[in-house]
């Protein structure tokens, strides 16, 4: 029986009603993860509940007691300061991305690089500050020198899926995302690729959360992304390996 197919039977006792008022073994396994991670975890592996909103959000949640068995999040940061505070166990490397400029597909603000975000009445939505993309995001126009352009945005954003929304529906002229969710959303936006040399190290951490009751279906739900069905779903949603 392949890894998957062991998971999957772990996995089908699990259905059933929410965490209130149920035991752990009444509830199916509890994900927490960054929105980026939105189409390619519940196509991983459905019978899991997933939670998926910023990562600062998630580690918000997690400190104030909210249930959940995996952590999935895409700053190595907040998996490392939740270990360190013994709120999730050692997290683990598991994916990489990238960032790039993102337009409505019929790119009506006419941008070709970020130095085009600077004309006048651009409209530039970025993720806010301590939400990963956020934080990515002012690491790129750091290294390009380009901070000027912070004076174009009209909106920040607590999670990437909601930039790629505004900028599919045409209430920004540009924003920064993931590659990942470009591809997600390519008949509506376009992506511009940014310099090799701007780009901020992104790197996505999976953990058990050390309170789960569920630690043997966690690290079971942590092998599979891990393994080889996790690494080729993530290569075919564009994320990269460690």
């Amino acid at each position: 029986m392949t890894k998957l197919a062991v998971l999957v039977a772990m996995l089908a006792v699990t259905g059933g009603c929410g965490r209130d008022g149920a035991d752990a073994g009444s509830r199916p396994l509890t994900v927490f993860a960054a929105s980026s991670l939105t189409e390619v975890f519940p196509e991983l592996e459905p019978r899991a509940r997933y939670q998926f909103a910023g990562s600062d959000d998630l580690a918000l949640q997690l400190r104030e007691g909210a249930g959940a068995d995996v952590l999935a999040a895409a700053s190595l940061n907040y998996s490392a300061e939740l270990h360190d505070e013994g709120v999730v166990g050692q997290p683990v490397v598991f994916a990489t991305n990238r960032l790039v400029l993102a337009v409505p597909e019929d790119n009506p603000g006419g941008i070709r690089s970020v130095d085009d975000l600077s004309a006048p009445d651009v409209r530039l939505v970025i993720g806010a500050e301590g939400v990963p993309v956020g934080d990515y995001t002012r690491q790129v126009l750091d290294n390009l020198d380009a901070t000027a352009v912070l004076e174009s945005v009209v909106s920040e954003e607590e999670d990437v899926k909601a930039i790629v929304s505004k900028i599919a529906l045409g209430e920004a002229d540009a924003g920064f995302v993931y590659a990942t969710d470009v591809r997600s959303a390519e008949e509506d936006i376009l992506s511009i690729e940014l310099p090799a040399e701007a780009q901020p190290t992104v790197e996505y951490t999976i953990a058990v959360v050390s309170e789960s009751e569920r630690k043997t279906e966690a690290q079971a739900f942590i092998d599979l992304v891990l393994s080889d069905e996790g690494v080729e779903a993530l290569e075919a949603a564009g994320f990269g390996t460690p």
